[in-house]
């Protein structure tokens, strides 16, 4: 309730005929493609060991699958190297299927895109550390992803005449 300049109270009535609410749900989740190459550990063992230069990609993709389910993706890929070469190279697709009902179209992309990442990347993060640390490796342990600014700047470089793929 809010106080009108007169003195009366107010109340916000929620208009008739709402649509009805978003519904989402986690139907599966899985690792869709995986790769882990440690390529050069005979020479990292020999060696000194120096400070690795990390170069890390995320990408995330979406497509419908059924009438109201759809797979969201994360393509992550981390390449570790130094003066000997290649430390290591993880590339990993880690996917979910979402049921999504009664979201307005203009909703969808950015729910497939943002949100449906969003609960996907904790499980990416934990298979990223484990099997650097299997691969005899410190833990990759990846920072929290912005996946709404990835999803605004892909916008972005759509616009601006580079193409991406978009969830259909």
């Amino acid at each position: 309730m809010t106080d009108n300049q007169n003195g009366s109270d107010t109340t916000a009535v929620a208009p008739e005929g709402d649509a009805p609410a978003i519904q989402a749900q986690v139907v599966a989740q899985y690792i869709k493609d995986l790769s882990f190459e440690n390529p050069n550990v005979e020479k990292l063992l020999t060696g000194p060991g120096d400070n690795p230069n990390m170069k890390l990609e995320v990408n995330v993709n979406a497509r419908r699958m059924k009438e109201d389910l759809y797979e969201s993706a994360i393509e992550f890929s981390a390449h570790a190297t130094n003066q000997t070469g290649t430390i290591y190279q993880l590339e990993a697709v880690y996917a979910g299927i979402f049921q999504i009902k009664n979201i307005p179209e203009e909703a969808l992309e950015p729910f497939l895109l943002i949100n449906c990442p969003a609960l996907l990347f904790p499980y990416l993060r934990r298979l990223a550390s484990d099997l650097t640390r299997e691969g005899g490796f410190p833990p990759l342990l990846l920072d929290p992803i912005d996946f709404a600014s990835l999803y605004m700047r892909r916008k972005q470089q759509e616009a601006g005449g580079d193409e991406a793929p978009v969830a259909s």
